[in-house]
């Protein structure tokens, strides 16, 4: 494909991929106050949150597996329609309930389109050049994440809160007649289709698991107690038993022989740690922005650009770095680094900290971020088999998304706790007519709306999100580590230059065709076979009496001259050598003749 064919077949990607950021970010502002007006808690807050980040999760494996069997441009139409669904019906929500329920169908679709995105791209682009293509994901996704919040914040104060849910739709049709002009891919080849269903439910049923028991733990019941010894022995039963079905099943939802690839175990726990930055900064920075330092969504929303600046500038300068150089490692290594220095910054933060600092620290994680997010996908589609693309690709995805939804709701578990804690030690110092407005105001244990708020009383929730939030950073560092661990140990292979159709068709040529040096070797080997014949048969005619004379043994023999003619010859040849060719494509699987 030429460059121009190549960016005509990714429009509408990038618009796809555009609708379903912008869909999600922009209701992160205003996030606080739809929570504050559906009268939920902190529990509730980061429910919403993590409702679509566990949907996500366990929709993306599936997704990716999919991506191996069906059409790929239909699923992810599909999963379009899907996710816009449900961010359109999260606007009519009455209470935090409805609005999780729906906000996990938004989810599904989204772990459609976080997983196809990547492994589409990988069918049109080779490893090589995928890495200035891939700064474009990381410009629109920069796009999405810096205008959705600006746009969510001007829509809230302009209109209300649930038209953030409406706004995507047409964008979202548009895309959707996009993806059909412009997306032109080769057909899958037919075969029998076997869905590994047993696997799917077991593999979602133990991670929705394990994740509801991290996001209700130490809020709706102890971590030491009977219910989290409940969930977490079946969370553990359940995904033993996924991984011995997946060793059994002929096509499982997540090969495990992949783990034998260093490149793809590496990648994985990377994902992990990336994810807790991803998501995490994105939930507890309009957090802070708002509850501690009391700006309004629109602001919010203009105070978080250097974060997604740095995410912008890093992914599309050194995707095209990538690109030139061929090589990747070092600009990984440079990007992991720089997570953990911006996570440790952000671990400084209060209620008082200088916003320019801010900026500049949350502008050296975004650089981070942006410099290994998408590398990661790269990396792994560059090492792993074709045949198991769509599923490496989601795997990273999952484990990226797995990653940020026990982070996100870990540390929201503990920057409740905090604040929590925090404002109760707070209220016994106020005079008491400040103490009975606080009970008054905090008492129900729901967010509050800070400018509304009494000025003592705002000033002591302001420095409990302040310091909360920076905690919250501090204890993402050790995860921040252990991604730059993992990418220093990655093998540093060069990028290929074949695409994944191309490396497919090549896989196709090499096992459906018969090789012709094995052709010739059978063709020569017979050949020898018939001129030693010939020689006998030669040498027997010279010593056989004229035609009709008695033969020694008594018997009357004659050759005739047919029975030496070329053509029967040919025919015994032929006919050895089409059996010697059957024998050899009976012993090879899958082989065509």
């Amino acid at each position: 494909m030429t460059k121009r064919q190549v960016l005509e077949a990714l429009s509408g990607l990038l618009l796809g991929m555009f609708v379903s950021i912008l869909a999600g970010t922009v209701v992160s502002t205003s996030m606080p106050l739809i929570i504050s007006d559906l009268q939920g808690n902190q529990s509730a807050y980061t429910w919403v949150i993590t409702s679509t980040m566990l949907a996500t999760t366990v929709s993306t494996p599936l997704w990716g597996k999919f991506a191996d069997l069906f059409n790929r441009k239909l699923l992810i139409q599909l999963a379009l329609v899907v996710f816009v669904l449900g961010s359109a019906l999260a606007g009519f929500s009455q209470n935090t309930e409805t609005l999780i329920g729906f906000r996990v169908l938004q989810g599904l679709g989204a772990g459609g389109l976080a997983a196809l995105s990547q492994i589409i791209m990988a069918d049109i682009i080779s490893p090589r050049d995928r890495g200035k293509y891939a700064g474009l994901f990381g410009a629109v996704m920069a796009l999405g994440t810096v205008g959705g919040p600006l746009l969510g914040g001007v829509v809230t104060d302009a209109f209300g809160w649930r038209w953030n849910f409406f706004i995507a739709l047409p964008v979202a049709i548009a895309a959707i007649i996009m993806l059909q002009l412009t997306l032109h891919l080769p057909k899958h080849p037919k075969r029998a289709v076997r869905i590994d269903y047993l696997g799917a439910v077991l593999i979602t049923a133990g991670v929705s698991l394990l994740l509801i028991w991290v996001s209700m733990g130490g809020s709706q019941f102890e971590w030491s107690s009977i219910e989290s010894y409940f969930m977490i022995g079946g969370a553990v039963l359940l995904l033993i038993a996924a991984v011995i079905v997946e060793f059994k099943v002929p096509e499982p939802i997540i090969p495990l022989t992949m783990f034998k690839n260093r490149t793809f175990t590496l990648s994985v726990i990377a994902s992990i740690a990336v994810g807790v930055s991803m998501f995490g900064t994105a939930v507890f920075l309009s957090q802070y922005m708002q509850l501690a330092r009391g700006a309004t969504p629109t602001q919010s929303g203009l105070l978080t650009i250097p974060m997604m600046g740095g995410l912008l500038i890093a992914s599309t300068f050194f995707g095209n770095l990538i690109s030139r150089r061929g090589t990747w490692k070092s600009i990984m290594v440079v990007g992991s680094a720089l997570i953990v220095a911006g996570s440790a910054l952000l671990g400084t933060l209060n209620a008082t900290t200088s916003l320019v600092l801010v900026g500049v620290y949350m502008a050296i994680l975004g650089a981070g971020v942006g410099m290994i997010m998408q590398n990661l996908v790269l990396v792994v589609q560059n090492s792993i088999e074709v045949k198991n693309l769509g599923v490496a690709t989601s795997a990273v995805t999952f484990f990226r998304s797995l990653g940020g939804t026990i982070g996100v709701t870990v540390l929201g578990s503990m920057l409740g706790t905090f604040v929590a804690q925090h404002i109760k030690d707070g209220i016994p110092k106020l005079s008491p007519a400040d103490q009975a407005a606080a009970v008054k105001a905090l008492g129900s244990g729901n967010i509050p709306h800070v400018s509304q708020l009494p000025d003592v009383v705002r000033s002591l929730v302001e420095g409990a999100y302040g310091s909360g939030v920076g905690i919250v950073f501090l204890y993402s560092v050790p995860l921040a580590i252990v991604t730059l661990i993992a990418v220093i140990f990655m093998p540093n292979a060069p990028l290929g230059t074949k695409t994944a159709v191309q490396l497919k068709a090549a896989a196709r040529s090499k096992t459906g065709a018969i090789n012709t040096a094995d052709v010739a070797a059978v063709r020569k080997r017979e050949i020898e076979d018939m001129e030693d014949i010939l020689i006998e048969v030669s040498a027997a005619a010279v010593a056989l009496p004229p035609v009709g004379e008695a033969h020694p043994t008594g018997s009357i023999q004659a050759v005739t001259s047919s029975e030496l003619e070329p053509s029967g010859l040919d025919s015994d040849l032929d006919s050895g050598l089409e059996l010697e060719l059957e024998s050899k494509s009976e012993s090879t699987p899958g082989s065509g003749r």
